[in-house]
């Protein structure tokens, strides 16, 4: 899966081939620490004031990496997925292998602090299923009409919820059949030039 920056990430990113490969591992740095215990804007100013940039190029910077690592390590992006991804940033070799050391280090890291993080999406709990088939009716002595019960839990905080789904055999093999052809094609080289080229 490759990540699609917008161009707004583009252009806070574009900073980075115009300073050192010590600032960017150090800008890296600053971006996973600020992951682990958030934001603080007298680090800003003293990385500004060294390198003589204004605040904001400095803050857009280490977001931009910030929002790189935490996408690439939310989605378990791969090695070559990940160079894919910064390829359309246009950065040298040595730029690029930088980003990916970084991710490589701490990706690990990084999702277990996103897990620790509170979501506002439900969250599987458990799955239930019953095959029901209906063999006879009044009208129709001998017919067989499968149908699948899906009761699935969900949990959203200290709240539960509760789904019923409903559907038959053949409609259900088809959409795992669709969803496995989706997945599949996610993955071909002609799907990774085209997301590569995608504003």
């Amino acid at each position: 899966m490759l990540l699609v920056l917008s161009e707004d990430h583009k252009e806070h990113l574009a900073f980075l081939p115009k300073v050192e490969p010590a600032v960017v591992r150090e800008f890296g740095r600053i971006a996973l620490e600020f992951i682990r215990r958030g934001a603080s804007p007298k680090i800003y100013e003293g990385a500004a004031r060294k390198l003589g940039v204004p605040v904001e190029m400095v803050q857009h910077g280490v977001e931009g990496l910030m929002f790189l690592m935490t996408e690439s390590s939310k989605h378990m992006i791969s090695e070559v997925d990940f160079l894919d991804s910064v390829l359309v940033l246009g950065f040298g070799e040595e730029l690029n292998q930088i980003l990916l050391q970084l991710y490589l280090q701490h990706h690990s890291q990084i999702r277990s602090i996103l897990s620790q993080l509170p979501s506002n999406l439900p969250a599987y709990h458990s799955l239930e299923w019953r095959l029901d088939v209906q063999l006879a009716s009044r009208s129709v002595r001998e017919q067989v009409i499968p149908m699948l019960t899906i009761h699935l839990l969900l949990t959203k905080g200290s709240d539960s919820i509760s789904r019923v789904l409903q559907t038959d055999p053949r409609t259900l093999l088809h959409l795992i059949s669709t969803l496995e052809a989706a997945l599949a094609s996610m993955k071909t080289s002609h799907t990774r030039r085209i997301l590569r080229n995608i504003k």
